[in-house]
């Protein structure tokens, strides 16, 4: 592969919160605790302090995890590491959609690993772990049921509820029948494992197992126990919810729409189901079920199961850095946002608030589609307009008429500015009506310039239809190829895509790479 790039800027698909996070605009300096940089690095590692039991905790409970898995010296040399002081992880995070899901997850993990890489490098007086971790107690089933595939999507049927992570993945080998190909490494993942957050584990253990890169499952009653001192605060005192709307105020105040939402109390009970408490007359009650706590009662459930309870969008950051030894977060541009409004959060709680970083986006261009391109004289910067602006754009180019009726249109502006001076001289009371004429006949060669333009349409029918169909190609439903594709579309084709991706993408580039096939 070939790389250029776009600025993403340029791309149009970015909100302005985000990309001011990354130029450093000044009014954002409030919400993060250090920059997006290589050399910031150097003073999150002299603030990071973790407790020698809980390196103990995490690295036994993550050795369980993979208790029949085969693994890499890397991962081996990963998992010991972890017990020393002088080893950090850097995380991404992402639920289990089958099958990978989009392209941009796998461009996550590529990023988490490119950047423990570099800040090995960097930093040699220091161990830099990556980490995968699972959104195993999500239960948005919805949002991880399907995959798009050469132009197919597929979707998982199953009744099945609560923590997807815990969903029995054998009925995905209704899907598994009906691919085009035969792909053992999912045939194993769904078949030999009882579990989707198994599953998962070893496909990405068979993906990225060779770069060191550790999966994580934090649905564990012994990493919640470390978390139950926050659990209770926040279900008994409530204290989160305000933060995060003070913080969204002070976001609004600025310009800034808020991503996500805190609640009173940001856990869910989790059982076979995963609901929300709700406080209520001095209680806690489960939503849609029979359970009630009173304030004693629920302090004894979570000192006695804490792995009932299972934070929200707001907590399960908090969560993360209370059980890693964590310096830095990769995530996609909502994901970025939405840590922003948390650090008051941190605060409160005096955990350590990591350096947030987006990961690697991209865009992959084979060469049928760079050839049609070529064919059609497209640039791939024109290709990131809308649909609209781009075929305005190809019937100007393609066109005998280039400016249609903007000189005529000048020309009629020059004649009734005459007028209306000679008026000015004649009879002012003449004014308004020669107004009224100049915009009904600048109105009548905007209808005539329609009508050519529909004219020059119709000659440039085929062009368009190609250039529509090329459009649809890189953006499949009008989005990013990335938040659409499966990574199977090329790493079928192409056994070496990952190490391509890995051989490309630089985590601190921020940058949109178009990625060409040679």
């Amino acid at each position: 592969m070939k790389a250029t790039h776009q600025s993403l800027h340029e791309v149009g698909s970015f909100s302005k919160m985000f990309l001011d996070y990354l130029s450093g605009n000044p009014s954002l300096s409030q919400f993060y605790a250090y920059e997006p940089k290589i050399e910031a690095f150097e003073s999150a590692i002299k603030n990071r302090v973790f407790d020698g039991a809980k390196r103990t905790a995490l690295a036994a409970a993550i050795t369980k995890q993979y208790s029949g898995l085969e693994i890499s010296d890397q991962i081996k040399k990963n998992l010991e590491s972890l017990r020393s002081n002088h080893t950090f992880t850097v995380t991404t995070g992402h639920q289990l959609n089958i099958f990978t899901g989009p392209l941009y997850f796998i461009f996550k993990i590529v990023t988490t690993l490119n950047l423990a890489k570099k800040l090995n490098q960097a930093y040699p007086h220091c161990h830099f772990v990556p980490i995968y971790w699972m959104a195993s107690e999500d239960h948005d089933f919805e949002e991880i049921d399907h995959f798009n595939l050469f132009g197919k999507k597929y979707t998982w049927e199953t009744k099945q509820t609560g923590a997807v992570g815990r969903f029995d993945p054998s009925s995905l080998k209704a899907i598994i029948d009906s691919l085009p190909e035969k792909i053992e490494l999912f045939e194993k993942a769904y078949g030999n494992f009882n579990t989707l957050s198994d599953s998962v584990r070893y496909y990405v253990n068979e993906l990225f197992g060779a770069g060191g890169l550790i999966v994580l499952d934090a649905d564990e009653p012994s990493l919640k126990a470390q978390f139950s001192s926050v659990i209770k605060d926040d279900i008994i005192n409530q204290k989160a919810n305000d933060l995060v709307e003070q913080t969204n105020l002070s976001l609004s105040q600025i310009g800034y729409s808020s991503q996500a939402f805190s609640r009173k109390i940001n856990f869910f009970y989790l059982d076979a189901h995963r609901r929300r408490i709700i406080p209520e007359d001095g209680l806690f009650k489960v939503h849609g079920s029979n359970l009630t706590f009173s304030k004693s009662e629920m302090i004894a459930e979570i000192d006695s199961h804490p792995e009932r309870f299972s934070p929200n969008v707001i907590m399960r950051p908090v969560y993360q850095e209370a059980i890693l030894p964590n310096l830095a977060y990769l995530g996609g541009p909502a994901e970025i946002i939405y840590w922003l409004q948390l650090k008051g959060i941190f605060d409160h709680y005096s955990l350590n608030f990591p350096i947030l970083m987006p990961r690697n986006f991209g865009m992959l261009v084979n060469r049928v589609t760079e050839k049609r391109m070529t064919k059609l004289d497209v640039h791939i910067k024109d290709l990131f307009q809308s649909k609209q602006a781009l075929k305005a754009s190809f019937i100007q180019k393609n066109s005998n008429n280039e400016h249609l009726l903007d000189l005529e249109k000048q020309d009629l502006k020059i004649v009734f500015d005459q007028i209306e001076k000679k008026a000015r001289s004649i009879n002012q009371s003449l004014i308004g009506f020669i107004g009224a004429e100049s915009s009904k006949a600048l109105k009548a060669l905007e209808n005539i310039e329609k009508r050519l333009l529909k004219g020059q349409e119709t000659q440039n029918e085929i062009g368009l239809n190609k250039l529509e169909a090329l459009k649809d190609k890189l953006f499949p439903g009008g989005v990013l190829q990335e938040r659409h594709e499966n990574f199977l579309n090329f790493y079928l084709n192409n056994p070496r895509f990952i190490q391509d991706l890995i051989d490309h993408f630089d985590p601190f580039d921020y940058i949109f790479y178009i990625l060409w096939e040679e």
